[in-house]
């Protein structure tokens, strides 16, 4: 089947794809729509893709523009998920929306478009791109806490150069008094959340499924074992919910937070107090950088970073290494910086790119690195 249009939207079944796809219909553009598959329930929980591919159709039925449907499954096990699952044996937190980005989102369905005969393709993503002296620039969205540039950091110039992001430039509310102005039966649904395309699901059950959990004890930073832990690719830097530990005699009747890991050894590290200075860090190493100009700016540079995706920018300073590695210093020091995550650098409301985070300097990581 070929493509009726230059444009070929991602739907996805919610609200901001609907409007979307409204916003490039009401501003004259041709556009048909494809709806991704990209996970195919093995029976380890519930997945709405069923569910949102109606929602998709109905929105395509209701603007009257041709609606498409293809597999990536394959390509998300193997491009995304496998990386996904080798992250967790390593015990580190990977950031599977990034790779998702880049490899499905971005790749794939750009590819698939492209051969369907579709020029651009538009998502619903809250961000923006323009183009300024030769080169295309990946924008924060105008709304600041819908904001999603930071899992858009690994798309180069040419995702960006046949991209546009029709709602980067409005706020959720407007969005969805659009929906429900232009009678679009999504209007209200609630956003997704979970992991990116798998779904809402009890993710230590979910995760279980695939990984062998090897419980182990759960240390004070002193080395007194204060309980057992269900499998340390279960926790990550920061946590607090589902340690059970509960008050525990001589210590003081405070929250306990996960501030590392020893994965040989097995041990999950705690401490109590949400900003103990076990999680606390100013320095990281990352590896594998995107930068949407193709290049980073210098080989030293400053900007703002964030380390998680709900974080207020935070200044540091960027020293590029002769292997492409990335020496990140913060001017103060940062939370619960955990390995696998992604750190993503702005220059003001420009995406700059991002990396994934190799070490930190947190006190236990690097006296685990010394007796190593």
């Amino acid at each position: 089947m070929s493509a009726t249009s230059p444009v070929m939207l991602g739907i996805s079944g919610g609200v901001d794809s609907a409007v979307a796809a409204l916003l490039l219909q009401r501003a004259g553009e041709p556009v048909s729509a494809l709806f991704m598959t990209n996970w195919e329930d093995d029976g380890s929980g519930e997945c709405r893709s069923e569910d949102d591919r109606r929602d998709a159709l109905a929105v395509c039925a209701r603007l009257g523009i041709a609606f498409h449907h293809a597999n990536f499954s394959q390509q998300y096990r193997a491009g995304v998920f496998q990386h996904f699952l080798a992250e967790y044996r390593a015990g580190r937190t990977p950031n599977p929306d990034v790779l998702c980005n880049r490899e499905i989102k971005f790749r794939a369905f750009l590819d698939h478009a492209r051969a369907l005969g579709a020029e651009r393709i538009a998502t619903g993503h809250y961000a923006r791109v323009d183009r300024r002296q030769g080169r295309w620039r990946l924008l924060r969205g105008r709304d600041a806490d819908k904001d999603q540039s930071y899992f858009l950091c690994a798309l180069g110039q040419e995702a960006l150069a046949a991209t546009s992001f029709p709602v980067g430039e409005l706020p959720k509310a407007q969005v969805r008094a659009l929906a429900r102005e232009a009678g679009i039966g999504v209007h209200a649904k609630k956003d997704s959340t979970g992991i990116c395309f798998i779904g809402e699901r009890d993710f230590r059950q979910f995760l279980a499924g695939y990984l062998a959990a090897r419980p182990g004890p759960i240390h004070a930073i002193d080395g007194t074992e204060l309980g057992r832990h269900q499998g340390i690719c279960f926790y990550t830097l920061g946590q607090r919910e589902g340690l059970h530990l509960g008050g525990v005699r001589g210590r003081p009747p405070a929250p306990w937070y996960v501030v590392g890991k020893d994965v040989g050894r097995n041990i999950l590290y705690v401490d109590q107090g949400h900003d103990s200075p076990w999680l606390m860090s100013t320095r990281l190493r990352a590896i594998e950088p995107s930068w949407t100009a193709g290049a980073p700016p210098a080989t030293r540079f400053d900007c703002t970073a964030r380390t998680r995706y709900r974080q207020q920018d935070e200044p540091c300073t960027v020293i590029v290494g002769d292997d492409g590695s990335l020496d990140v210093r913060f001017a103060a020091p940062q939370r619960a910086v955990t390995p696998g995550q992604a750190v993503v650098f702005y220059a003001d409301e420009e995406c700059l790119g991002g990396a994934t985070i190799a070490s930190t300097d947190a006190a236990l990581e690097l006296r685990q690195r010394e007796v190593a």
